[in-house]
């Protein structure tokens, strides 16, 4: 093995060979075991989140595909209709032209060509990060079968009624010109303005005022309302009001909904621009003025005067004829939320137009008896909550979007506006007896990708074909994703594929936290935190990561305060920490928390315990490799720590195995990683050399421990295969041909997972070790604390020491004189006080060190007396500027944390400095 450890040298190629060998295809005869890839946009590159939740992924994939499961990871991606078709607008803006200018069929052809270019890179980036899945089964949602599932849920849904096409209110993007989904509504705090406005009442000269944040939707108000119980109107309920800069009357109503204390108590009604207006319209059945045409210009239901007029400049402009009229009564700075297009940046507009949508409330039914039965479960359990709250209020899905790339909706029109659904021109001509000379035009929309998406778990197993897939692997196993996508994916799966299989999608439901950054910020691009995985793979230097996080920027004054930000907080860019630190670190995050920071410090951490686990095995391949390791039979004896070291494996394949199940990555990542640092690298294999570097050991004891170094090794890094693939498979690979026979071109990833091995718990065995482990520490602290050599050797005394004490003593001498650097322990009698000593206390037992000759007690008590006053100083410092009103109410909240830790531990230290210095004062 190369003395260190390089990812990049093995990753690649690593990879490359498991994909040719076809290692990712199901294989294991055992129970089904599946998990759906939550498809990634086309467009998209692989993200923190992606990074998070994929590694929880492969981690589940590997270990129940070593555990002989029948395992199957179904990967694919989504066609994004919006982010995609944006994408290659933008290019052919670039050169001058629209898509109108190529026309449909060939602008969607454009799309295919970009999406076989460069519509793989996410896929690649997967690729990077270990992930296992079967890739000759990858799908993308507009391959023709998914396409044939899409259309087949469409049509027979509309056969039901339970798709219609309606006028309702939806999110509209006047700059991409198509309705929106919820999730792609960014709904930011910004400053704006309520405008008091006075409405004349129709019959006197009195008027009321009405507060708004848009007075320019007034020219589409049908009402005002008040609260029924608000003393101050209700004689006015039931009159009119002259809607100003218009010629129309509009009633005053009552409605519970009406906040008193908000604004003057008087809100205006427009129901064909705001979603509370609109549920108020249809309650009393108000009309619906919509004064917007499709770009957000003011159309011909308004007055003449402000016709053509985009919004905001309509809003100028009706602030200014309220002033001329003498309406307007004052105007006051308000902050508000601004529902923005997370593609577009566009201020969205709630928009009254016509659309598909699906009647979900009988889908949605056996969705939630799911859960409740707990044929479903989510993980954590809180999230059912969640779940429940947005299916008992459940809303008719818009499901159409006036864009040209996704799957088109399945119907057509003749010239007077008549529908037919089917799922061909020519299936519709015959299901409607259609003259063949009936000029039918197919529909433009195309539907929601949340629409196709929510197929996922049974299209992407071959229905509605009954394919031996679909019979094997639904329901699938788990499902990983975020809770912001619960209600526009999860519940939309549940209900899909009930309705259309009878059975449901998963049966587990594991809800990951959301990464943020290590002072808990939402990582985006705006605030210049982002970080790109890849980058933590392979590295990036100060320079390319600013640039990186400043490209695109349109402020230079954004740009500069993030470039400024990086420059700061990584001067040197990020070193190249190998995928299998990042994995082991997403590992170890993965609790139960919703919010989850990442620290790159934590990556390092675990880069170096990459370098640990290739050093140790670097030190067993020298001790065992050309060495007789009872492979091929001969008397074996094992140590104590032979034994100890296999039953604590036991206990840590028990506690990981338990961890898994439990979807506790965390944990199981810290049993792991604590086995491998301090059980087996820190003592284990320091305790074998006093096996093996012993000229008294026999062939017998110096085979077993051979056999017990390279065996545990073997089993080890199969246990943190899931984990960490590159590096397991990199050490396995000269590790195992020492452990058993192998076939060639054979991988660790299809090697059975550790079983416990009952037998193997030796319960005396793990007792001696852990008294052998407290006495070497205690001789260790007394080193430390007095300043003495770590190999000067040294005498002990022992006091109180029972039978057993002896007992383990005699069985665990050539470990203990090893390790502790002891030439002689003698027993002292029964009341003996003993020597000026320093004292270690194992359990009831005191073992002295004599310290006559081994310090200068002088030279200690001035060294130790200057440390004192050095930390004393520090604890005055650090408590001085927590003291300073100033620095408390200005320093970051991480800043002041670090502080008071620093505090804690100086005091801490200064305690040990004082009882160090009355120790030997005491000598």
């Amino acid at each position: 093995m190369d003395k260190t450890f390089e990812p990049q040298s093995i990753e690649k190629q690593c990879y490359q060979e498991w994909e040719t060998a076809g290692l990712f295809k199901p294989s294991g005869e055992g129970t089904p075991y599946s998990i759906l890839l939550p498809p990634p946009n086309v467009t998209g590159s692989l993200h923190m989140g992606h990074a998070f939740q994929h590694t929880i992924m492969d981690a589940l994939t590997r270990y129940h595909r070593m555990k002989g499961d029948n395992t199957l990871w179904q990967v694919g991606t989504d066609h994004a209709g919006i982010a995609t078709q944006m994408v290659v607008e933008r290019q052919l803006n670039a050169e001058g032209k629209t898509r109108h200018d190529l026309g449909r069929e060939d602008f969607v052809k454009k799309i295919w060509e970009w999406k076989e270019e460069s519509g793989g890179t996410i896929t690649q980036q997967m690729r990077r990060l270990g992930t296992s899945g079967d890739w000759d089964r990858e799908v993308f949602t507009m391959d023709e079968n998914l396409s044939k599932a899409v259309t087949e849920v469409f049509v027979k849904l509309h056969e039901e009624g339970l798709i219609y096409r309606g006028k309702r209110l939806v999110n509209w993007d006047p700059v991409l010109l198509t309705a929106v989904s919820d999730l792609e509504v960014l709904n930011e705090e910004e400053n704006g303005h309520m405008w008091h406005i006075r409405y004349p009442l129709e019959e006197s000269g009195d008027s009321i005022i009405v507060a708004t944040t848009r007075p320019e939707t007034m020219l589409g108000d049908t009402a005002v309302a008040v609260h029924p119980d608000d003393e101050r109107y209700q004689h006015l309920i039931g009159k009119n009001i002259k809607l100003p800069l218009t010629n129309r009357l509009i009633p005053i109503i009552a409605d519970d909904y009406v906040d008193p204390e908000f604004g003057t108590g008087c809100v205006k009604i427009t129901p064909a621009h705001d979603f509370n207006d609109y549920e108020m319209g249809k309650r009393h059945n108000l009309p619906m003025i919509n004064v917007l045409t499709e770009d957000a210009r003011i159309n011909d239901e308004a007055p003449e005067r402000y016709r053509g007029m985009d919004r905001f400049d309509a809003r100028k402009q009706v602030v200014s004829d309220l002033e001329d009229l003498d309406l307007l009564l004052k105007v006051e700075p308000h902050k508000l939320k601004v529902p923005r297009g997370d593609r577009s940046g566009s201020v969205i507009e709630p928009y009254l137009t016509d659309q598909w949508y699906v009647a979900v409330e009988s889908l949605a039914k056996p969705a939630i008896e799911a859960v409740e039965a707990g044929e479903i479960r989510f993980v954590p359990e809180n999230w059912n909550k969640t779940y429940y709250q947005w299916m008992h209020n459940i809303q008719d899905w818009c499901i159409s979007r006036q864009l040209w790339w996704g799957h088109r909706v399945p119907a057509w029109y003749d010239d007077q506006g008549n529908i037919y659904v089917a799922r061909t021109e020519a299936e519709a001509r015959e299901k409607h007896k259609l003259a063949d000379d009936l000029v039918l035009h197919q529909d433009n929309d195309v539907l929601d990708t949340w629409f196709s998406s929510a197929l996922w778990p049974f299209a992407t197993l071959g229905w509605p074909e009954k394919t031996p897939e679909l019979a094997t692997y639904l329901p699938t196993s788990v499902l990983v994703t975020g809770f912001d996508i619960i209600f526009f994916w999860v519940a939309r799966m549940i209900m899909m594929t009930k309705k259309f299989t009878g059975q449901i999608p998963f049966k587990e439901i594991y809800i990951t936290g959301l990464i943020r950054d290590e002072n808990g910020d939402k990582m985006s691009k705006s605030k210049g935190n982002v970080i790109d995985p890849i980058d933590v793979i392979d590295g990036i230097d100060g320079d390319a990561l600013v640039a990186k996080r400043t490209r695109g920027m349109m402020q230079p004054q954004l740009a500069e305060k993030v470039a400024k930000r990086t420059r700061k907080q990584y001067p040197d860019g990020f070193n190249a920490y190998g995928t299998d630190a990042l994995r082991f670190t997403f590992a170890a995050m993965a609790s139960t928390s919703r919010d989850i920071n990442f620290d790159m410090g934590r990556v390092e951490g675990y880069r170096n315990f990459c370098n640990k686990i290739w050093n140790a095995s670097r030190f067993v391949l020298m001790n065992t490799e050309n060495e007789d390791c009872g492979l091929n039979g001969g008397k074996m004896e094992l140590s104590l720590a032979d034994r100890w070291v296999w039953a604590k494996f036991q206990q840590v394949v028990q506690e990981f195995e338990t961890a898994i199940a439990d979807y506790r990555f965390d944990i199981a990542a810290q049993v792991a990683y604590e086995f491998t640092w301090n059980q087996f690298c820190d003592w284990y294999l320091e305790l074998t050399k006093a096996i093996l570097n012993n000229p008294d050991s026999s062939d017998a004891q110096k085979r077993g421990s051979r056999h017990t170094l390279i065996n545990v090794l073997e089993n080890l890094l199969r246990l943190m295969h899931p984990f960490m693939p590159f590096i397991t498979e990199a050490i396995w690979q000269r590790v195992a041909p020492l452990c058993k026979s192998l076939p060639d071109n054979v991988s660790i990833m299809v090697q059975s997972f550790p079983a416990v091995e009952q037998d193997r718990i030796d319960a005396q065995a793990l007792e001696d070790i852990e008294w052998v482990k407290r006495f070497i520490l205690g001789i260790r602290n007394i080193r430390g604390e007095m300043d003495i050599s770590p190999n000067k050797p040294l005498d002990a005394l022992l006091r109180n020491a029972s039978n057993e004490d002896i007992r383990k003593l005699k069985a665990t001498r050539p470990f203990i004189d090893k390790l502790a650097k002891l030439q002689k322990i003698d027993n002292l009698m029964q009341g003996e006080k003993g020597p000026a000593s320093a004292t270690a206390l194992i359990g009831e037992m005191e073992v002295l060190i004599p310290m006559a000759g081994l310090i200068d007690k002088d030279a200690e008590l001035a060294r130790l007396q200057k440390a004192i006053e050095k930390m004393q100083k520090d604890v005055d410092r650090t408590e001085g500027k927590l003291a300073n009103a100033k620095f408390v109410s200005n320093a970051p909240e991480a800043v002041i944390e670090k502080e008071r830790t620093k505090l804690a531990q100086a005091k801490m230290q200064l305690v040990k400095l004082r009882e160090q210095h009355q120790t030997i004062a005491e000598l």
